[in-house]
């Protein structure tokens, strides 16, 4: 009974074992044509002669081409199929597909012992043939990223995104993504790719760690092809309040500039693009017919001559004419800059709540506080001079430092950036920072920052075919939670640019707001003795303390303590000489806690303003 007992279960459940061992044989032959498609058995050669990376384009070519062949395959076996039923019927067909099934049962019988599979890399799993996640981990370890035993997690799909793969992957725990994105260079050795194609950005806020890195691989030069006209040539009139449209990253997104409540410094050699960021910059506050401009061109050439038509102060030069001119305006600006501030400390809470320029208060022609730009070009011309030098490095800081509250934006623009030429004094108070090419990581950091070239960020590496590419470290919201990015700027030919300053004089005549130089007023000359001392804070003190003392300005007696970080970070100083050089002037630092985040405090190094303004005493 037994025995047929069994014959009976097993006939009945002959059917279902033979569907399932037909579902596992068609499973292992698509694991088969899976490894073959995706070049498994050149791959793996590869790896053991350790050239894997070497060779990624020819493992790519050959999975193009073995896809295709797929293609072919599918193709002409409907082909086939539809010519069989044509001829001999729907059951010759019905036969042949048995006979297939049956193939694909006997080979997925089960059997003892059979191999598993195990997963490469943890996450969602898709067949993707040019960018294939075992390629990837290959690339971080060849890179000496991750460890041999270490691997990587797929935290989103691998998918194609702006003609480029596009992937967010988790580290293992020990690894940081500052690690990778300071070693780009290696990864895009291991990728077999050029530098510029490879996009390593770490992910912040929610759904963000320290370890969770967002790659993206560009299939060619991203920044290759005719640049974009600036979306500015459309547009009738522009409100300064709102970012410039810039330029686009490496995906083509989108990248504005933020211009009011900050300054901007823009560094390069010769022909790379500098006078066209400047212009981008420039052409939103054209735009607006409520904002002032002060134009400032050493170079003394035809770039600036269109807008000289707009200009509330204008200076095309370099002679000892030029460059006291500039004195004079600039020390008239810092006047204002502190009647303004008189005015707002007197004005209603509910006109001006904060002591800071308003929207509002810049458009009312009453208030005379419009927004106003100051911008010089080749801004080293106008700092080198023996005798007049010194004194536009302290009304630029000053207007840097104090202005931004009061409406006024400084952007400067040199092709020699060095410590000589922008003193620490001026460029730790400019807020945004762009660096096309430059000559080494020296010049690269000047621009940008200290040690920005040990974070990934380094100008001098671009190349010299890239026109208007540059490193944006933006002082303000630009969309990324990166600390910089590679930008390509807009466009915009001479005609366009002249046609923008001719539209933005037509705004200024109809809005009633054309002022001085462009409108045949080139103003009273102002004694420097006019300007209150503020621009003495810090004179005759030894450095760093000098510098200390003028980035703190007023709150040097509003606060009690400052950290460290934030003083080293503002001067771009080196942590460990700046402590030294304090402990010698008598500020010794103390640890104290400051608000951090979710309304928790943190204790860190810092120093007492009281220490300070002693130490301040005792060298006068």
């Amino acid at each position: 009974m037994n025995a047929a007992a069994r014959v009976v279960v097993a006939v009945v459940r002959s059917p279902f074992r033979f569907l399932a061992a037909a579902a596992r044989g068609t499973a292992m032959m698509l694991r088969v044509w899976r490894k073959w498609v995706r070049v498994q058995d050149y791959r793996e050669a590869a790896e053991q002669s350790e050239k894997l990376a070497d060779k990624y384009t020819e493992i790519r070519e050959l999975t193009l081409f073995r896809w295709k062949v797929t293609a072919g395959s599918v193709i002409s076996l409907v082909g086939l199929v539809l010519v069989t039923a044509w001829i001999f019927g729907h059951v010759a067909v019905a036969v042949a597909a048995g006979l297939v099934a049956l193939a694909f049962a006997v080979a997925g019988r089960r059997r003892e012992g059979g191999p598993g599979r195990k997963a490469l890399l943890a996450g969602p799993r898709v067949l993707m043939w040019t960018m294939d996640p075992q390629v990837l981990v290959e690339a971080f370890r060849d890179a000496k990223l991750i460890g041999k035993d270490e691997t990587l997690r797929l935290v989103e799909r691998v998918t194609r995104s702006h003609g480029g793969w596009a992937m967010t992957i988790d580290l293992p725990a020990t690894r940081k993504a500052a690690d990778v994105i300071r070693n780009r260079e290696a990864l895009a050795s291991a990728l077999a790719v050029d530098e510029i194609q490879l996009i390593v950005e770490r992910v912040r806020g929610t759904g963000g760690h320290a370890g969770r890195v967002a790659v993206w691989v560009a299939d060619k030069d991203p920044y290759s092809g005719p640049p974009r006209k600036t979306p500015l040539l459309a547009a009738k009139r522009w409100d300064a309040w709102k970012p410039v449209p810039f330029g686009h990253d490496a995906r083509r997104r989108r990248v504005d500039l933020p211009l009011v409540w900050t300054s901007l410094l823009i560094g390069a050699i010769p022909r790379q693009g500098k006078t066209m960021a400047m212009r981008l910059a420039a052409a939103g506050l054209i735009l607006d017919p409520c904002t002032r401009l002060y134009l400032f061109d050493g170079k003394g050439g035809k770039d600036w001559k269109a807008a000289e038509s707009i200009a509330h102060r204008f200076v095309c030069g370099d002679t000892a004419e030029d460059i006291q001119a500039v004195r004079d305006h600039l020390t008239a600006l810092v006047a204002e800059v502190q009647d303004r501030y008189t005015r707002m400390s007197e004005l209603d809470d509910e006109v001006c709540p904060e002591s800071k320029i308003t929207p509002a208060l810049s458009r009312d022609p009453s208030m005379t506080m419009p927004i106003t730009a100051v911008i010089l070009d080749e801004v080293q011309l106008f700092l080198e001079n023996p005798d007049h030098g010194e004194y536009i490095v302290d009304l630029l800081a000053y207007l840097a430092r104090k202005g931004p509250a009061a409406g006024i934006v400084v952007i400067l623009a040199t092709q020699r950036p060095d410590s000589q030429t922008i003193p620490s004094r001026l460029r730790s108070v400019l807020g945004s920072r762009f660096a096309l090419r430059v000559m080494d990581w020296r010049d690269s950091n000047i621009v940008l920052g200290e040690q920005m070239n040990t974070r990934g960020y380094d100008a001098s590496t671009l190349l010299p075919t890239h026109k208007g590419v540059g490193i944006l470290r933006p002082d303000g919201e630009t969309g990324s939670d990166a600390p910089a990015t590679i930008v390509r700027t807009d466009y915009m030919a001479n005609p366009e640019w002249q046609d923008i300053c001719t539209r933005g004089r037509l705004l200024r005549e109809q809005e009633g707001t054309l002022s001085g130089h462009a409108a045949g007023d080139d103003g009273p000359v102002v004694d420097a003795a006019a300007v209150v001392d503020a621009l003495d804070v810090g004179s005759g003190l030894p450095e760093p303390l000098a510098s200390v003392v003028r980035h703190l300005g007023d709150a040097l007696r509003q606060r009690e303590f400052v950290p460290t970080a934030e003083l080293v970070e503002a001067l771009d100083l080196d942590p460990t000489s700046f402590g030294r050089q304090m402990g010698e002037l008598g500020c010794r630092p103390v640890r104290q806690y400051v608000p951090a985040t979710a309304g928790e405090s943190r204790r860190v190094r810092g120093y007492l303003t009281a220490d300070i303004r002693a130490a301040v005493e005792n060298c006068e």
